[in-house]
């Protein structure tokens, strides 16, 4: 049985928990920022290959907006979290107070892009946060980069800049709303964690999982 074979549900469980408690934390923090409820959850967590990961988020060419950022500590790897571009121009307008806004065409609004690396910073800090204390090793969040651009060139960029390769990622589903609104208006996004190699035996230990290889 290969090591990734051995991690089983009751592990993405813990996963998913982690997730909630992140967003719990990331949900306080939007709604003090936009002085407004913010309501958010973690419906799934999964295993999934580098190809499925990019499906995942819509295909290769698929335009998105994303914020990067590197993980140090004891588990170093890469973070992404990817927004469609039509819910991350909902969620920045609400952010703004612009209705007009669009990311659909260059040049960006600053203060959209500020707002948008707010975002991606609150909620992949939330997670790193919960995880962190959860599997009591130390994981530390770089400046995030943010990108508008096609799924492939994003991921790529992400691995090449860093030279890590992995063959899995954990993606960890992320669903935001306004308190109040209906659910067609849910910001629906992915956060794609990829350990580099070593670490993800290290978090999979801190989590239970041996490795039997």
């Amino acid at each position: 049985m290969t090591f990734i074979n051995q991690f089983t549900t009751v592990h993405l469980d813990f996963l998913k928990e982690i997730g909630n408690i992140g967003a719990g934390n990331a949900a306080t923090a939007l709604s003090k920022l936009l002085n407004k409820k913010i309501e958010m959850n973690v419906p799934d967590v999964r295993i999934v290959s580098f190809d499925e990961m990019v499906e995942m988020a819509g295909g290769a060419e698929n335009v998105v907006a994303s914020v990067f950022l590197r993980i140090e500590g004891d588990a170093p790897g890469s973070m992404f979290f990817v927004l469609p571009l039509h819910q991350a121009n909902h969620f920045i307008k609400q952010m703004i107070g612009d209705i007009h806004f669009s990311f659909e065409q260059p040049p960006y609004n600053e203060m959209a892009l500020s707002a948008l690396q707010e975002l991606g910073n609150i909620l992949s800090g939330s997670y790193l946060t919960a995880l962190s204390d959860f599997t009591h090793i130390s994981l530390y969040p770089s400046v995030p980069a943010l990108e508008i651009d096609m799924v492939g060139a994003i991921i790529s960029f992400g691995l090449i800049e860093h030279s890590q390769v992995s063959d899995y990622a954990i993606v960890i589903d992320t669903a935001l709303n306004e308190e109040g609104f209906v659910s067609t208006e849910t910001v629906n996004g992915h956060f794609f964690l990829l350990p580099d190699p070593n670490s993800f035996k290290t978090l999979f230990k801190a989590l239970g999982v041996e490795d039997n290889e």
